[in-house]
């Protein structure tokens, strides 16, 4: 077992050192890299933005408003097989050739996406962005250890955090500004020079590839279809109204990525860690965390604004900052622990993440039940602070706790990981909701007695959560005390 730096380690141990100021990711021999890495965020979260709110007027423009949902979807399954991609492309091609790469197919979405003269060919735009986004954010992931000591790890989180928190509040801003005085693909194209300044500045930081034996390593191609055709189908059951039909494509899609799973376990060239969802290791249990808690929480980012709508009689504008609520608080409390010194007062507030998230969606369900519309903020608020709490530490330390050679494909999973826990997240509430009567002619009753089903739900979802994160800290300071029993034996 190593750490991140092994310059900061001793034994082989995981890293107890002190945090740094954040003056640090600013000098020079930092900035470069803080800020390539803090522009490969913004790519993939501004773009988010920017689309969700210029894509509905290209629909009034081109018609063909059914295939609105196909524009995330086809995203989301190409930025998860990204993803999926991003740490055997990263050991075959090297990471700076990997990231341009993915820049240039960012690139030439958008500019699809942009000159597009139908929906057919924004579809297809909006297919080439997913998967170079989703390379580029695994591969940003992968390369925090390699361009950071461990003691600055914590900052670049607390970074990240900062560019998603003004990408929250700046992009719909941004790309409604430009849509309403100029033109919806203006909106898209403005990707296109950030896009271009993340090209210049990873050619400038990111080392060449390295001549290893390493770099020969097969690209499995039958595992990444049936990665992809297993999210497909999750993300399609999200679109069908029956509940049967819905439900069978969830179990065929859960039966395709076990069994996947299962096969890549196996596997000489496996895309994911060997340890991957294992219960008796602390690599295991921490993934199902990071794949549980924004899985739970995609039933208040799918539903919540459309409760605070129908239920409480809120305009959209009203109702889309209770989801701003959650992002700020999820930003501050991120810097908030970033800037903790002590590097086990980080480690132990982890479990605390899970732990408000629980209830945070308990207090949603609280609301519905009991009608209480004050009760949402709180809520919200504590949702936001549950990821910022853990997300950037639990991160941390999966890096850590990750054999050297499998450290690029836990890196890499993580963000993957997220994106695949809101894609089934969505599907599953989907399901729940139409289950319980929800739909487009529900009565306010109706959709009451399916909110609160649904977030009940997501709280029981969170509660397992915690539960794997409470044995995650318990087995990662069961390996902290072994290797430090190694490095205390006389040589």
């Amino acid at each position: 077992m190593t750490s991140i730096d092994d310059k900061e380690t001793s034994g082989g141990g995981l890293s107890r050192q002190e945090a740094s100021g954040w003056r640090e990711l600013l000098r020079p021999g930092h900035l470069t890299a803080t800020t390539t890495l803090c522009l490969g965020v913004a790519l993939f979260a501004f773009n988010g933005f920017f689309v969700s709110t210029s894509l509905p007027t290209a629909v009034v423009e081109f018609g063909g408003a059914a295939l609105l949902s196909w524009a995330f979807t086809l995203y989301l399954v190409f930025a998860i097989l990204g993803g999926t991609l991003a740490a055997n492309l990263k050991s075959r091609f090297g990471a700076r050739n990997v990231l341009v790469a993915a820049a240039f197919a960012f690139v030439a979405g958008t500019l699809i996406a942009t000159f597009a003269s139908n929906m057919q060919t924004v579809l297809v735009g909006r297919l080439f962005q997913g998967l170079g986004e989703g390379i580029i954010a695994a591969v940003c992931y992968a390369l925090i250890p390699e361009l950071f000591p461990t003691r600055l790890v914590p900052k670049v989180f607390g970074a990240e955090a900062i560019v998603w928190a003004a990408a929250a509040f700046a992009g719909p801003l941004i790309a409604g500004a430009l849509t309403e005085y100029w033109s919806w693909r203006a909106a898209f194209f403005v990707n296109v020079p950030a896009a271009a300044i993340f090209i210049a500045l990873a050619l400038a930081i990111v080392p060449p590839i390295e001549k290893s034996a390493s770099n020969t390593t097969r690209i499995p191609i039958r595992r990444v279809v049936a990665v992809g055709a297993g999210i497909l189908l999750i993300s399609i059951s999200n679109t069908v109204e029956n509940e049967l039909a819905m439900a069978t494509l969830l179990l065929s899609a859960t039966v395709i990525l076990y069994t996947t799973v299962q096969i890549d376990r196996r596997s000489d060239h496996a895309l994911l860690p060997s340890d991957a969802f294992a219960t008796n290791s602390a690599l295991g249990t921490g993934l199902w965390v990071v794949l549980l808690m924004p899985l739970a929480q995609a039933c208040g980012s799918v539903y919540l604004v459309y409760a605070l709508q129908h239920l409480w009689d809120l305009g959209p504008t009203a109702a889309g900052f209770a989801n701003a609520v959650m992002a700020m608080s999820w930003s501050l409390t991120a810097v908030f622990v970033a800037s903790l010194r002590a590097r086990e007062l980080r480690d132990a507030l982890t479990w605390t993440g899970p732990l408000l998230l629980s209830i945070g969606l308990a207090l949603l369900t609280l609301s519905v039940g009991g009608g209480y519309f004050w009760v949402v903020f709180p809520s919200q608020f504590a949702i936001g602070a549950g990821f910022g709490l853990c997300w950037g530490t639990l991160s941390q330390l999966l890096m850590e706790v990750s054999p050297l050679d499998e450290r690029d494909k836990t890196s890499a999973l993580l963000p993957t990981l997220q994106s695949a826990g809101y894609a089934i997240g969505a599907a599953f509430f989907g399901l729940v909701a139409n289950a319980c009567g929800f739909g487009e002619n529900a009565t306010d009753a109706a959709i009451s007695d399916a909110m609160l089903a649904v977030f009940a739900v997501g709280c029981a979802i969170a509660v397992l959560s915690f539960y794997f994160g409470i044995r995650t800290l318990r087995l990662i300071t069961q390996t902290v005390r072994a290797n430090e029993e190694i490095a205390r034996q006389p040589a």
